[in-house]
């Protein structure tokens, strides 16, 4: 039978399984990001991501939520494949740009001796026109109303190359929930009318101008550690809102994010992400004839 070889990665305890597709790659990526993201019977992650030849950039990536959807973008797992990159030869140069579904995204990586620890992203310019989040509103959608299993609930809609709704919370009540409880909240957002492709959503605390607690559901995966787009999203909508800074730490349940929005200069509106790129451990799995095939098919 036949083997593939992969590294398993993560940003802030966000984890993907990261798969070199320079020559062969799988024949149904999406079946097989749903058998390996089991987190019981499979290796366990919140996705599956291909490193990939490009013609447009240095490299290219190609992600599938856990649930076997296509991603646009991964704030996280772009930091970890751009390592992945550098450190497998693919690349060598410590600026690399990346072509993702959503455009080529400009990467710094971070060093600590001759070990990459990390990256700042460029990931672009935030989309605040509604219905090209999408969501089923035209214009800016900034603290709108909108009603959730009956409930009113405040959002602010953002894409940073896929979309995100922003819920800023009073108090610390949503970072108690428990895992059922949160998923089943994730869930109402996720599949709302309100979002034609679904959506992801980050419920945030405002704890100081340039400090924002995060808990976050993304639609694919369900609840994951950290969500490096959604981070962006969520200090765009808190500056939009009043309640930030345009640079801010962005407290996740697996860690902290830099993030900053740029009001001026060269790189003016454009969000800015700085965060670790963790190898976790590197294996084979075992896969059946056909499921591997040569790139290009």
């Amino acid at each position: 039978m036949p083997t593939l070889e992969f590294t398993k990665m993560h940003g802030c305890g966000n984890d993907y399984i990261f798969v070199v597709a320079d020559c062969i790659r799988p024949a149904d990526p999406a079946k097989l990001a749903i058998r390996i993201s089991h987190r019981r019977f499979g290796i366990g992650a919140d996705g599956l991501i291909l490193l990939c030849l490009s013609r447009t950039a240095d490299i290219r990536m190609e992600m599938y939520n856990a649930d076997g959807s296509r991603g646009e973008m991964c704030g996280n797992g772009i930091r970890c494949l751009a390592r992945l990159a550098y450190e497998r030869g693919l690349v060598s140069k410590r600026s690399i740009r990346v072509e993702t579904d959503s455009g080529v995204k400009p990467i710094d990586l971070q060093f600590d001796g001759a070990r990459v620890v990390g990256a700042t992203v460029d990931m672009g310019e935030p989309i605040l026109e509604g219905r090209e989040i999408p969501v089923d509103a035209d214009g800016r959608v900034i603290n709108q109303l909108i009603q959730v299993d009956g409930r009113d609930e405040r959002i602010t809609a953002v894409s940073v190359g896929n979309p995100h709704c922003v819920v800023f919370v009073g108090g610390d009540s949503v970072f108690k929930l428990s895992d059922l409880e949160f998923a089943a909240l994730g869930r109402k957002f996720e599949h709302h009318p309100f979002f034609p492709r679904r959506v992801n959503t980050e419920f945030i605390l405002a704890v100081s101008r340039g400090h924002l607690k995060m808990r976050v559901w993304e639609r694919g995966s369900g609840e994951t550690h950290a969500c490096g787009t959604g981070a962006c999203a969520a200090l765009v909508a808190a500056v939009l809102n009043g309640r930030a800074d345009r640079r801010a730490t962005l407290e996740l349940r697996g860690g902290n994010l830099e993030i900053e929005w740029r009001e001026a200069g060269q790189d003016a509106n454009h969000v800015f992400m700085t965060g670790e790129a963790v190898e976790v451990f590197r294996g084979m799995i075992e896969v059946a004839n056909g499921e591997l095939v040569p790139v290009g098919q």
